[in-house]
Order: structure tokens, then C-alpha cells, then sequence
């Protein structure tokens, strides 16, 4: 009965931590603004980039601008 607990405990967390990557990849106008303006003045730095941002990842800055602004020439 243990197993079953523990197994019902670890999709509830699956659940929310998908939730929080989702609302986390909404962001906000003056976000956008930044990453546009930084992205210009030093490319593909995500890093650098995510460091001006407070709470965001160069991994989420990299896939937002990915799925946002990447052409596929």
C-alpha cells in the first residue's frame, strides 16, 4: 500500500512541476523587449541574457526565443 502512496505522490508532482515550466514560458512585455534588445547587442549569450532577467534560465530564454523568433530557412 506504501507503493501505491508514493507512486500517486510522484504524479501530483509531475503534474505541477509541468504547470510551473508552462506559466514560466509566458512572458512578460518588458521581458520580451529585453531579450530582443539584448539578443541584438550580444547574440545567442542566453546566460548573459537570462542574468538580467531575475527568476529566468538561459535554457527558458533560449527556448522562447527559439519558438518565437527562429526561422527555418
Amino acid at each position: 500500500m506504501a507503493d501505491l502512496d508514493h507512486s500517486l505522490d510522484d504524479s501530483a508532482l509531475d503534474s505541477r512541476e509541468g504547470i510551473s515550466q508552462d506559466s514560466k514560458l509566458e512572458f512578460s512585455e518588458d521581458e520580451e523587449t529585453l531579450i530582443i534588445r539584448m539578443f541584438n547587442l550580444v547574440g545567442e549569450r542566453w546566460s548573459l541574457i537570462a542574468g538580467r532577467i531575475p527568476g529566468r534560465t538561459a535554457e527558458e530564454i533560449e527556448k522562447y526565443w527559439t519558438s518565437r523568433y527562429s526561422s527555418s530557412e
